[in-house]
């Protein structure tokens, strides 16, 4: 008797929503380890990232975008770009809300798109675990645009979810992989995500200054990784320059003799040796520069491709 091959499934999950809405948090939790910048500040990631997650049913691509909001300069478009650009290649879209904050303008618009890709939509409705009031203004507004009760909806599933503490979070592994496509891994097994190293380093000296600066500067701050050689000894040598758009900022991100910006990068060095495998020695500068949230050739310098 000839034993049953069981089909595979493979394709891209996209993960889109507003700002702050948890879907770094919830990427971080599929994967089991940290791949995206995790911050209480509003946008904090402005790529999108790719996570790989495989098991013997497959493989998923989770894709993080960033957070759709009203965009003012050339940095957000490029992230509302990035966003809504993503959205046509996915097999399936996890549309995740704040299941605590009420719909906002930016939901109505990003609902309306997602309606028309006409693929399968899965409603995460996130951070349950401090109670979810308002989960019937999701399911209402979805049921407006598409004229119809969710249930009566074969596209469309709801899931109550915690990205932070895991609610959830196989069952929906289980429901991608019940809606993507039959095809081959594109990815080694042992692969968990795909960013540019320079990305990931850039990342993460910006999350450390998220954590340091809390709101007092954020949205005003780039980073730009110059150099990343290895040097004798197994050490791999990172320049860094953080860019603000005023000097009065630079002060700001310096610190009392230094010591804001010391510990920027001690605390980075010590994520990046974990995550690189290797020795780090880590320099930063700091430049200011009034436009750069609105400069093509510096905006493509961190990484940032226009469509």
């Amino acid at each position: 008797m000839v034993k049953e091959v069981k089909k595979k499934h493979c394709g891209m999950a996209s993960i889109v929503g507003r700002p702050n809405v948890g879907k770094s948090t919830l990427l971080n939790k599929v994967l089991g380890e940290k791949v995206a910048i995790v911050s209480k500040v509003p946008q904090t990631t402005r790529n999108q990232i790719r996570g790989v997650y495989t098991d013997e049913r497959g493989q998923i691509i989770f894709v993080d975008t960033p957070g759709v909001h009203k965009g003012r300069d050339q940095l957000d478009r490029f992230m509302n770009q990035s966003a809504y650009g993503i959205t046509s290649e996915a097999d399936v879209i996890i549309h995740l809300v704040d299941a605590n904050d009420r719909v906002g303008l930016e939901e109505e618009e990003l609902v309306e798109r997602l309606h028309s890709l006409k693929v399968p939509i899965i409603l995460g409705l996130n951070k349950v675990d401090m109670k979810g009031k308002t989960i019937p203004e999701y399911i209402t507004l979805w049921e407006r645009v598409t004229g119809k009760p969710i249930q009566e909806n074969p596209h469309m599933t709801i899931l109550p979810l915690s990205g932070k503490d895991g609610t959830n979070v196989s069952k929906l592994i289980d429901i991608v992989f019940d809606l993507l496509p039959e095809g081959d891994a594109l990815y080694p097994e042992d692969t968990i995500c795909d960013i540019p190293q320079k990305m990931v380093i850039a990342d993460t000296i910006r999350e450390k200054l998220y954590g340091l600066l809390q709101q007092e500067l954020p949205h005003s701050i780039a980073v730009i990784i110059d150099v990343v050689e290895p040097r004798k000894g197994k050490l791999l040598y990172i320049q860094a320059v953080i860019m603000v758009e005023r000097d009065s900022q630079k002060s700001i991100v310096i610190g009392k003799n230094g010591a804001l910006l010391k510990k920027t990068g001690t605390l980075a060095r010590v994520e990046l040796e974990q995550l690189l495998e290797t020795k780090v020695f880590l320099e930063l500068f700091v430049k200011s520069h009034k436009d750069w949230r609105d400069s093509p050739n510096l905006l493509q310098e961190m990484g940032y491709q226009f469509m």
